[in-house]
């Protein structure tokens, strides 16, 4: 895992200051700092680099100042697109507070930007990288990590936090500015945080639609080509940035008497050096394929494939995990074969078995916070094994080019109700000849207009009477429909609030009616529900990075980048709601790369579901799980009762129709439980470090009253 880290002191009285002074109010001969970083600027304000970054994914910009004036200085983190000169115009814009202009630059990264005593540090719009802060030795430490920070405190869990994870996952109103560490707070995405000698404020940097008034749209040819530009762009900063030739990877150990470079790779595990992406058929992953393959690699490198491609002498690897425990995705398997054909593709099938189910390997790291995706997390790091050191994946196309079912109401709240008729139609035709999907489109229309009529508010306060009883039926989520009247609301329980006890449940519940009557600058709802949505895949990415980490290889989500997220933003809704947009949306990108010949079919959502996968990985891994939930961690908390989950279990083992996502929720919080406490050791070191690590005493403090 790899991560930033470095406090905001109070101002420091000791004439030594910045030498042997104050640091956070400690002495600095006595002062903390984490075990295995590089210092990327000391006292009195210390910032730290921690763990295995790539010497191209650190870069720090100094601007000359006159005698006497504030040094001021950025440090980037991650893959940016920027040059050397961009970085100094944005520090300079820095200085005077413009700090969005941090924020354009294309790839995935995060800036601190120090002027003096005073610091910034910016998170992302999606989420993916986020920021975390927490009071410290009379100022505040932050850090790109959140259990780090627990550490450095000494924090126990947050109970209350973990409630609400598993009732209302896509509601920031239950999660807030929280963390499941006490005392350790989350910046919202599209936010920066900005310290002044320990002080701390939280500022937005992004413009918010409110309630009334939507933001002027562009015209639909202007903004695809925003979101082709802006994906380009987050492509090529990836193939821009400084490679490794084969054998020499980063953390390459260098000749071993009798063992070549691809014997030693073997020996530590790690991906082949190059580019890659993920190839299943479907529309996000191929057009990021064939973008890599197809633009301009880095010049003046020997043996490029027709002068342009992946890479030097190398062609890009394609990586299809053809699962063969699923049935449905025969199309998608000869879409990328037909895409493979490309001469500069190199296609490769990975088979998963029994091995690669879900549940298969309940073990693994620990990981910064709890996410669903830690029983798969396995099958994924298989599949990304056969991937190269810098490896492309689509993830959070969904999330940032369609639209989600609260946008309907939006349209409403603009009077444009004839754009609603094509998207109810679909869903119409997606449930299937029956009579139930006769009433549908008047079902969703009425749920949108309910929606669009109804206040944040009175939303909040609704949803939080109902969330007490989410435990009594479970949602049914079986169709297209269904699924889509269930977003229609400012808030909907998730799918393991059915098995949550009523203690839990209702301290959700007082948390939303917190929200509802603090004062907001409120969104538009369907544009506040796809953010929702939006974040809450972007964080469970963030921890699918972490549990299926390969040694030496580099996820690349470019959906997920700040400029291809501000570009998708300005598409228009009504463009956003017709079916099959996000295809048609990638086809213009794909055609302004000079990508015109695609196979049949590409571009249509695929139905095949990942049901029968998760159901057959449950009923393999049957009595692990029976084992793990026999005396579970999260009954201690008093989160759910032990038999309750069991039963569950077995009853969908047996082939009942329950939310299986719920129960990966509560499998994969309970995992990472058991994962902390069992943890020895702490992140940081030296005469002041915590003495023992983060809840070292277990998992449950005392139940807090329920009571607001």
């Amino acid at each position: 895992m790899r991560w930033l880290v470095g406090w905001s002191s109070v101002a420091a009285r000791s004439g030594a200051a910045g030498t042997a002074g104050a640091v956070g109010g400690i002495d600095a001969g006595r002062t903390v700092q984490p075990v295995g970083s590089q210092l990327l600027w000391g006292d009195p304000d210390p910032l730290w680099a921690v763990g295995d970054w790539r010497p191209d994914e650190i870069r720090v910009s100094t601007v000359e100042t006159a005698e006497g004036a504030p040094t001021a200085r950025l440090a980037v983190l991650g893959c940016c697109g920027a040059t050397d000169e961009q970085l100094r115009v944005g520090l300079l814009a820095a200085r005077g507070g413009a700090l969005r202009h941090l924020t354009s630059w294309p790839g995935s990264y995060t800036a601190v930007v120090q002027v003096g005593r005073r610091i910034g540090v910016i998170g992302d719009l999606a989420g993916a990288r986020p920021v975390f802060h927490t009071p410290w030795a009379g100022g505040t430490a932050y850090a790109t990590a959140a259990l780090p920070l627990a550490d450095l405190v000494e924090a126990q869990l947050d109970i209350g936090h973990l409630a609400a994870l598993l009732a209302c996952p896509e509601t920031p109103e239950a999660l807030r500015d929280g963390t499941p560490y006490e005392g350790v707070k989350r910046i919202p995405p599209g936010h920066a945080l900005i310290l002044r000698e320990g002080s701390r404020e939280i500022t937005g940097y992004e413009a918010v639609a409110s309630l009334a008034v939507a933001a002027p749209e562009l015209d639909p040819v202007s903004a695809v080509d925003g979101v082709r530009d802006a994906l380009v762009d987050a492509v090529r900063a990836r193939l821009a940035a400084p490679r490794h030739a084969p054998g020499t990877l980063p953390s390459d150990p260098g000749p071993v008497p009798g063992m070549g470079p691809a014997d030693r790779r073997a020996a530590r595990g790690a991906p082949v050096p190059g580019i890659g992406a993920d190839l299943s058929g479907g529309s996000a992953s191929a057009t990021l394929a064939l973008l890599a393959a197809g633009l301009p690699g880095l010049p003046g490198l020997p043996g490029s494939l027709l002068g342009h491609g992946a890479g030097a002498g190398e062609r890009l690897l394609a990586v299809t995990f053809n699962d063969l425990t699923a049935h449905g995705h025969e199309d998608e398997l000869e879409r990328a074969r037909v895409i493979a054909a490309d001469p500069r593709l190199h296609h490769v099938v990975v088979t998963g078995g029994e091995e690669a189910l879900p549940y298969a390997e309940l073990g693994g790291p620990l990981t910064d916070e709890p996410a669903p995706c830690l029983v798969v997390a396995e099958r994924h790091r298989r599949r990304l094994a056969s991937g190269s050191a810098d490896h492309f994946v689509g993830g959070g196309a969904r999330q940032v080019l369609d639209a989600h079912p609260a946008r309907l109401a939006d349209l409403l709240m603009d009077r444009r109700r004839r754009h609603l008729l094509r998207p109810v139609a679909a869903l119409a035709k997606a449930e299937g000849p029956s009579a139930h999907s006769f009433f549908v489109p008047f079902t969703v229309y009425r749920a949108a207009r309910r929606l669009s009529r109804t206040s944040y508010r009175t939303g909040l306060e609704a949803a939080a009477d109902r969330l007490p009883g989410a435990n009594r039926h479970a949602p049914d989520l079986d169709t297209p429909a269904d699924a889509s009247l269930a977003a229609l609301a400012w808030s909907r329980p998730g799918p393991a609030a059915h098995w949550l006890t009523g203690e839990s449940l209702a301290e959700v519940s007082v948390r939303l009616q917190e929200a509802a009557v603090r004062p907001v600058s409120v969104q538009r709802p369907g544009e506040a529900r796809a953010r929702a949505a939006l974040a809450r895949y972007a964080a469970d990415h963030r921890i699918l990075e972490q549990a299926a980490e390969n040694r030496s290889q580099r996820l690349h989500a470019p959906f997920l980048d700040n400029q291809v997220v501000r570009a998708a933003r300005a598409l228009p809704e009504s463009l956003r709601v017709q079916p099959g947009a996000r295809g048609a949306i990638l086809r213009r990108v794909l055609a302004g790369a000079g990508v015109h010949d695609l196979p049949p079919g590409w571009g249509t959502p695929s139905h095949a579901t990942s049901q029968a996968t998760a159901r057959t990985g449950l009923r393999a891994a049957l009595p692990e799980l029976m084992a793990l939930f026999d005396a579970p961690l999260l009954a201690d908390a008093g989160l759910v009762e032990a038999r309750v989950v069991r039963k569950a279990l077995r009853a969908a083992a047996d082939g009942e129709p329950l939310p299986l996502d719920g129960l990966a929720h509560l499998a994969s919080m309970e995992l990472w439980l058991r994962r902390l406490v069992s943890r020895r050791g702490t992140c940081w070191t030296g005469t002041e470090a915590p003495r023992r690590r983060a809840v070292a005493h277990g998992v449950v403090p005392a139940r807090r009253s329920l009571q607001p």
